[in-house]
């Protein structure tokens, strides 16, 4: 008899757990994941573009080493930078956009340096980084939109009752998302001189 309520309590702990979508969670929380690794990917080949557009520029604007030092330790910065997925919080994914933001930036007054240096401009390589960091960004852009609705199916998901009960259980937390850089909800101002 006793081996018999063992049985039936074990098939009613398993189904219990089975209805409890713990397996879909884990599912989900892959994605997330799996979606947090793409954009590491595309924020890598950004990084990997950078010493080849440094060292193109270098050798036509020698004496912008400010911008291109700038460039370089933007990029050191936020390589260092690796959030795993148990730690997809506000205030990491805050801190990684900042580095990131950092990157983008210095980036934006290297790439303003060419209209100094007409031969730059000119420069079959510069021209094919250019090309390249534009649809890197793009990628980024891309990947980052994907990764916040695959948070958003996650973060819907386990929220929902009864899986809230059961999600704080097992350890699935609710994951940030990627927002908006601060400030980009002014426009920019164009002046003609």
């Amino acid at each position: 008899m006793k081996t018999f309520k063992l049985t039936v309590i074990t098939i009613l702990a398993v189904l219990s757990f089975s209805s409890c979508s713990y397996n879909t969670m884990v599912s989900k929380q892959e994605a997330v994941a799996s979606q947090w690794g793409q954009v590491e990917n595309v924020y890598q080949r950004r990084a990997d573009l950078i010493p080849n557009l440094v060292e193109t520029v270098k050798g036509y604007a020698n004496h912008e080493s400010q911008t291109l030092q700038a460039v370089v330790e933007a990029r050191a910065k936020a390589t260092q930078m690796k959030i795993s997925i148990d730690d997809l919080t506000e205030e990491n994914i805050q801190k990684y956009q900042e580095a990131q933001g950092a990157v983008g930036a210095a980036l934006g007054r290297l790439l303003a340096v060419q209209e100094n240096y007409p031969e730059l401009k000119a420069d079959q390589s510069f021209r094919e980084l250019q090309a390249q960091l534009e649809g890197t960004e793009n990628r980024i852009s891309v990947e980052r939109n994907k990764f916040n609705t695959v948070v958003k199916e996650y973060n819907t998901y386990i929220r929902q009752f009864p899986r809230v009960i059961y999600a704080g259980w097992f350890g699935f937390d609710k994951k940030a998302y990627f927002e908006a850089q601060a400030g980009s909800e002014v426009a920019p101002t164009v002046k003609f001189d």
